[in-house]
């Protein structure tokens, strides 16, 4: 029979995702982890998430928390909080584990869960934070190819330019 987790159950503290790896690891699991804010969650995020988790057995998402992305981003971001992200995120089949951290970088989280693979998208093939803790322990980086056209920031202009657009319209 077929079941699913609760959504719920997939989000976990860094000790209890530390706990979860070392697990993982004694039944010879491939690990994955990727991170990001994925505020406003679309295609291209599924997309990508779902091909990160193709390359393993387990896919982990390392997910900036708010106070993250305000020092990233700003302080009118996240247009989503962490608790919806995070639960968006569990909800999907592909995503095993969700984990917060509060840094601006994984660097840290992935030297604590050391991952058999790291993935990150194509636009990041600068720098990959943890990589080299990733490869220093015999792993892999993959980037993965983008969907043209998709951003949370992009989507975030076109809406101000639909409402501006309409507000114009109005007066």
């Amino acid at each position: 029979m077929w079941q699913t987790r609760a959504p719920e159950s997939k989000i976990l503290s860094r000790d209890r995702m530390a706990g979860e790896c070392e697990r993982l690891r004694s039944r010879s699991r491939t690990i994955v982890f990727t991170n990001g804010t994925f505020d406003l969650l679309h295609a291209g995020h599924t997309t990508y998430l779902n091909q990160a988790r193709e390359l393993g057995d387990v896919l982990i998402v390392g997910l900036n928390s708010d106070e993250s992305i305000r020092s990233i981003k700003g302080d009118k971001r996240p247009i989503i909080r962490e608790p919806y992200r995070s639960r968006m995120l569990a909800a999907l089949e592909c995503v095993d584990y969700v984990v917060l951290f509060d840094e601006d970088e994984p660097r840290d989280l992935i030297s604590e869960l050391l991952p058999d693979v790291l993935v990150k998208a194509e636009d990041w093939a600068h720098y990959v934070s943890g990589r080299d803790v990733v490869e220093a322990n015999g792993g892999r980086v993959v980037l993965a190819p983008l969907v043209p056209g998709l951003s949370s920031s992009g989507i975030i202009r076109r809406i101000l330019e639909i409402f501006q657009d309409q507000e114009a319209e109005s007066t």
